[in-house]
């Protein structure tokens, strides 16, 4: 699944020519018959047109890495939609949760702005499963969860009360140094989460019993970020049926947070620390003083950037100073100074003129 970290780093190839192969796809039958054939005559399109300016020879290794990709897609196990992306050096297949238009791209750099917009915008979360055999960590888009495989997860515990036995004899409390051993776990888990939000920052739903819940609030680096808790064990629990349990409990917690988001908003408009309208927030986001972002989902903004980087200039759609939509470039200016990002149906924020901010000083 999409993340902040692989986004970075497509945007940041510039090899001409780069291919972007965009398709819709489907995760049942018989929908998902056709997605092949869709995507194989954009690629048959796309080839077509390189092989017009290039000779074969020239292309070989854009063509190499744009076929691999498409023999590799697992036709019988997509989402909403496909991207592949293949230059000379780089071929990289995304599976998206939202759809998007059939279309392909040949330019010096992939077309990422579909991506962008949904990885700001699409409601994105983990989830953590408490357990001691293993603990595991999902990705999730609404109901549907991706298993996060890399180190240290899935997390066993090997420690006293874990894999290996608790110490005994006389004047040893075996009751604490098992609750120490989990909290020292639990911590592990919390600490490599921390390290994937500095990277790539989601809302975290934590299912488990109320005795491992406890220990991972008490050593979590931060509480805050904690949307949802689901009481239970679900050791065994398919990642479908969490799902659909997650999704709810997400969707719950994100509501209050929102609601908290506007108490929030609204304090600071009393103390004169806000600013409101594109212009203001655009100049507070340049500066690094956004606290906490407040935008409607649908709220598009084209603009050119002044030199100075602090103001909006009328759109020109040319050069690198022109900004298809600056409230993505914003959002991603925000979540990089550490701010908070949350997102409001139309009309929320009519007197702000669809977008507001806290800030700092």
């Amino acid at each position: 699944m999409l993340c902040r970290k692989e986004l970075l780093a497509l945007q940041g190839k510039r090899d001409y020519p780069s291919i972007s192969i965009l398709a819709p796809t489907h995760r049942t039958h018989p929908s998902a018959d056709k997605d092949s054939i869709v995507v194989k005559n954009l690629v048959a399109q796309a080839l077509t047109r390189l092989h017009a300016e290039f000779s074969k020879r020239e292309v070989a290794a854009v063509v190499k890495n744009l076929e691999t990709l498409v023999s590799e897609v697992d036709w019988e196990h997509n989402l909403e939609g496909l991207a592949l992306f293949a230059s000379q050096k780089k071929a990289v297949a995304i599976k998206l949760p939202f759809r998007v238009k059939a279309r392909f791209h040949i330019d010096e750099t992939f077309a990422t702005r579909d991506l962008v917009f949904t990885l700001n915008r699409a409601p994105r979360y983990r989830v953590l499963v408490l357990a001691e055999k293993p603990t595991r960590l999902f990705e999730a888009s609404t109901n549907l969860l991706t298993e996060h495989t890399d180190r240290p997860f899935p997390l066993v515990h090997r420690g006293p009360g874990g894999a290996s036995k608790l110490p005994g004899g006389k004047g040893i409390n075996i009751s604490a140094t098992r609750d120490d051993a989990h909290r020292q776990f639990f911590r592990r888990a919390a600490e490599a989460i921390e390290k994937l939000n500095k990277e790539d920052k989601l809302p975290l739903v934590v299912f488990g019993v109320d005795r491992n819940l406890a220990f991972f609030q008490e050593v979590s680096t931060d509480p805050d970020n904690i949307v949802a808790l689901v009481r239970g064990s679900h050791e065994e629990t398919s990642a479908s049926q969490l799902g659909k349990m997650s999704w709810p409990a997400f969707q719950a917690g994100s509501t209050q947070k929102r609601t908290n988001a506007l108490v929030r908003l609204d304090a600071a408009v009393s103390a004169n620390r806000h600013a409101s309208g594109i212009a203001q927030v655009w100049k507070a986001a340049a500066e690094k003083r956004c606290q906490v972002l407040l935008v409607e989902t649908g709220f598009a903004y084209q603009a050119d950037v002044a030199e100075d980087g602090i103001r909006l200039l009328p759109y020109t759609g040319q050069g690198a100073a022109a900004l298809d939509d600056a409230v993505d470039e914003l959002i991603e200016m925000v979540l990089a100074s550490g701010g908070e990002v949350f997102f409001f149906d139309s009309g929320t924020l009519d007197t702000h003129q669809r977008i507001a901010a806290i800030v700092r000083f």
